[in-house]
């Protein structure tokens, strides 16, 4: 089966409604780390204080993701996403309201924390339910492959058009629009992600499996955690980066627009990797994709206009989405099939995670050294990426998928 068969396959098996609100249910993640950065940045004039924020709000989504993931392979994705959902949208507009010069900042950091808790991580949760939705329909392996590669594709293009949004709305309606416009959209598709008709297929699955005494924690998956937490690094520092340059130029809302760039590479190579045949096994692409960060980051050392810096994070794109693809589809043939729910989310939290890190250590480097200092972490974590792949390459193609039972 080709690749754009297998896509089209898809697409007929559970329908374009499916994907497009699976597609717009992930956006205000992506809309929320820098929408909290340049609010806040903005409101209080410290990057420091921006990015302490919005990587505030990461990590309590990096907490929050598995302990909901675990709850929803116990009682089904339904009733989990939809309360997240909703207390997700009403966190995103408290933070809109407790923000401003004279607040206190451990009342936004609270508020941060509060609402990234609750924000769903809808990509992770849609690849779960694709072995269920395409069990019995035909080359499933290749289908999963296809539906994977989809989803790196997907969650690409929404930090995308996430940060794109951000852009456009701090222009038109304030970076406190740009929030409450994300706070809508949760509110809406994300509800409409959990009641879709596909999470009973999950909920049947994990309520009729038996507890896998299969462990989650093994040495491969903890490769898998630490990988997911450098590619969250590069996101923080090149977003923080960017930040700082385009307010440098005197193009503050400019940075959302530019740090986009980097999810149309990704979208392409995410869409494109399927054509590859399956004896290139997926530690092997993550190894290759490792590599390629690395070389695709360093030019960011050289950057010292904003012509340049979109030339440069274009191009970083097309590792960006192989490397996260065969991470997780690492974990969803390595890891039992009741506990996968919690291996995508922990993965996803891990991206958070390294997001935090990574703005943080940038902010803090750019409010006294600049947009280079902030851009020497994105390298600094594309070298780390390597050296985890080469270091557990071995392991990784050595390591005994789990029976799916699909």
């Amino acid at each position: 089966m080709s690749a754009i068969a297998a896509y089209r396959a898809l697409l007929r098996i559970v329908g374009p409604a499916y994907i497009l609100v699976a597609f717009l249910g992930r956006i205000p993640l992506a809309m929320s780390q820098l929408g909290v950065l340049v609010l806040v940045s903005e409101a209080t004039d410290s990057y420091g204080v921006g990015g302490a924020a919005a990587g505030i709000l990461a990590v309590a989504n990096a907490i929050g993701s598995p302990i909901f993931g675990s709850l929803s392979d116990r009682i089904g994705q339904r009733p989990v996403v939809l309360v997240q959902s909703l207390a997700g949208a009403a966190g995103l507009a408290g933070v809109v309201a407790v923000t401003d010069p004279d607040a206190p900042r451990l009342v936004i950091f609270a508020m941060a924390a509060v609402t990234g808790f609750a924000i769903p991580q809808v990509g992770p949760l849609a690849r779960v339910r694709w072995r269920p939705i395409t069990k019995d329909k035909g080359d499933q392996r290749r289908l999963v492959d296809a539906a994977f590669s989809y989803e790196g594709a997907a969650d690409e293009a929404s930090f995308v058009l996430g940060p794109a949004m951000i852009g456009v709305l701090a222009i038109v309606a304030e970076p406190s629009g740009a929030l409450l416009a994300a706070a809508a959209l949760l509110a809406i598709f994300g509800s409409w992600f959990a009641i879709h008709p596909t999470s009973a297929l999950v909920a049947r699955r994990t309520v009729t499996e038996g507890v896998s005494r299969e462990p989650l924690w093994t040495g491969v998956f903890v490769v898998l955690v630490l990988a997911q937490l450098c590619i969250g690094m590069i996101f923080g520092s090149v977003q923080t980066g960017t930040t700082v340059l385009a307010t440098a130029e005197g193009q503050a809302g400019l940075a959302g627009l530019i740090h986009a760039v980097l999810g149309v590479g990704s979208v392409i190579a995410g869409l494109a990797i399927t054509g590859l045949p399956e004896r290139v096994l997926y530690a092997t692409r993550m190894a290759v994709a490792s590599i390629g960060l690395l070389v695709l980051t360093s030019p960011l050392l050289l950057v010292d206009s904003l012509p340049a810096l979109v030339a440069v994070i274009a191009l970083m794109g097309f590792a960006v989405a192989p490397y996260m693809i065969s991470n997780f589809a690492l974990a969803g043939i390595l890891v039992p099939v009741n506990k996968v729910s919690t291996a995508m989310t922990m993965l996803a939290g891990a991206t958070g995670i390294g997001y935090a890190l990574g703005a943080a250590v940038a902010g803090r480097l750019a409010d006294v050294h600049g947009h280079t200092a902030a851009f020497a972490v994105t390298v600094a974590a594309a070298g780390l990426a390597v050296v985890i792949a080469l270091a557990s390459n071995r392991a990784l193609r050595s390591a005994v998928p789990v029976d799916q039972g699909y």
